[in-house]
């Protein structure tokens, strides 16, 4: 099955922008729609984005519209997460999470750490 590893998180002001990247291995992605998740502490694990396998069909959480963005390069088998306009309430660990079906993801990273300081 996909693995995936994600990078880019890291230790920003308020206002600033991260750009998180998820790097699979194995099957190729096309195979697969593609989402991020964060947990904040003592919280549970939430949705943040997602991205259907062509590209076409894109959703994000309501706390994040307009100010995040999510995409793929099924040729270089990456998806992205651009992130404007971090907030503190942004801070968390970020997974990057593939599967067959919405809401049924199957495989996951081990998360980056993306911390806003105000």
């Amino acid at each position: 099955q996909v693995q995936l590893v994600e990078s880019g998180g890291g230790l920003v002001q308020t206002g600033a922008s991260l750009r998180l990247s998820c790097a699979a291995s194995g099957p190729t992605i096309s195979t697969y729609a593609m989402a991020w998740l964060r947990q904040a502490p003592g919280k549970e694990r939430k949705f943040v984005a997602s991205i259907s396998r062509g590209g076409d069909s894109i959703g994000y959480t309501d706390s994040v519209k307009g100010r995040f963005t999510i995409s793929r390069d099924n040729a270089k088998n990456m998806v992205y997460l651009q992130m404007n306009s971090l907030k503190p309430e942004d801070t968390a660990v970020y997974y990057c999470a593939a599967g067959l079906y919405e809401n049924n993801w199957t495989s996951w990273g081990r998360g980056t750490q993306v911390t806003v300081s105000s």
